[in-house]
């Protein structure tokens, strides 16, 4: 069962709303929205969760990132020779 809703009178930019009417497709403009206003909140969540760790353990290095980008490279490379060798 879906959630709840209510109907909202917003603002924007004419030429965000025709693209993004234009891109809605069949589900419509209030889902697209909806959508986009919830990938938003996420983001300010995580914003936040990396604020309060950083405040507790320091930013993360340039270094640390570079290490974890190798580490992502490493697993999918070995990932898509897995999947090559069970095709």
């Amino acid at each position: 069962m879906s959630e709840p809703t209510g109907k909202y009178s917003i603002t924007m930019p004419r030429d965000i709303a025709e693209a993004a009417k234009a891109r809605s497709g069949p589900s419509g403009l209030s889902a697209y929205v909806a959508a986009a206003v919830a990938r938003q909140i996420e983001r300010d969540n995580l914003n936040e969760l990396i604020t309060v760790a950083e405040a507790e353990h320091g930013p993360v290095t340039d270094e640390e990132i570079q290490s974890l980008r190798d580490q992502l490279a490493q697993a999918r490379r070995e990932q898509a020779g897995r999947g090559a060798n069970t095709a």
